[in-house]
């Protein structure tokens, strides 16, 4: 879908909350088509980020690494 997605995990958890909520918001741009949404999108923008990036951080936080 998208290749200029980067990984955010290099060999051990990360629990940088400023790289996942920048990896959300690239993804909500790209599967929403706006990069930057109209005035009365704003909320529905930022929530999707937000939840996004909260459940990329419970993965980070429940990830076994051997």
């Amino acid at each position: 879908m998208c290749r200029s997605i980067h990984r955010l995990r290099d060999g051990s958890v990360i629990d940088d909350r400023d790289a996942m909520v920048e990896a959300a918001r690239q993804y909500v741009r790209k599967v929403s088509g706006f990069s930057k949404p109209a005035s009365h999108n704003q909320a529905t923008f930022d929530r999707a980020v937000n939840d996004i990036a909260a459940a990329t951080e419970r993965l980070m936080d429940t990830l076994i690494v051997r």
